[in-house]
């Protein structure tokens, strides 16, 4: 298993409550962070499990899914449905991205 994996799953259930909040301001926006953080997690478990081409296409998908996830908290920031995120959560964040960004570039990581 990856040690990024638990730090994922710990991630979305830091975000919960931001979701929730962005829930009440937005449904659809929430609903798109919803299914975009849970695809990081889905995808990277699914990528330690593959062999050969797949595995950095499930990685270069879970990292989509990481930015989308970030950018939904962005535009909820610029909307003004958020204030922002404390800041172990968006280090978290960055901490996940940083990770998949070396997993998807590093051919011995695959």
């Amino acid at each position: 298993m990856l040690r990024i994996y638990p730090v994922i799953i710990e991630m979305i259930a830091s975000l919960r409550p931001v979701m929730l909040a962005l829930e009440r301001r937005d449904g659809d926006l929430a609903r798109q962070m919803r299914r975009a953080s849970a695809s990081v997690a889905l995808n990277v478990a699914e990528g330690m499990c593959s062999r050969g081409k797949n595995r950095p296409l499930r990685y270069h998908s879970a990292l989509g899914s990481m930015r989308e996830t970030t950018a939904c908290i962005e535009v909820a920031v610029a909307m003004g449905y958020l204030g922002g995120l404390e800041p172990e959560v968006a280090e978290r964040m960055r901490q996940v991205t940083g990770t998949l960004v070396l997993l998807t570039r590093s051919p011995a990581a695959h």
